[in-house]
């Protein structure tokens, strides 16, 4: 695969500007890599954070009405 830049007259400028697309592409694929292994951290971080007590009352309360809704399911001979 041959590369053409006839933008400017100079050799190395050439060269430059025709070598710079393949570098910004090579670059933002290890970057992508970076990236991805830095948001895996972050998700497992974020899964060993404790939860902050706002967090936990509001799931404790939405288990509670879950229980509830699943209890009013039961035939009443099991409630004896």
């Amino acid at each position: 695969v041959g590369v053409k830049c006839q933008r400017e007259r100079s050799q190395a400028l050439k060269r430059y500007l025709a070598r710079r697309p393949w570098v910004d592409m090579i670059e933002a694929k290890m970057r992508g890599v970076e990236s991805k292994k830095q948001q895996e951290t972050e998700k497992i971080r974020r899964q060993k954070r404790k939860r902050s007590r706002r967090a936990k009352n509001k799931m404790l309360e939405g288990k509670r009405l879950h229980s509830e809704k699943k209890s009013r399911r039961r035939p009443l001979r099991d409630l004896e």
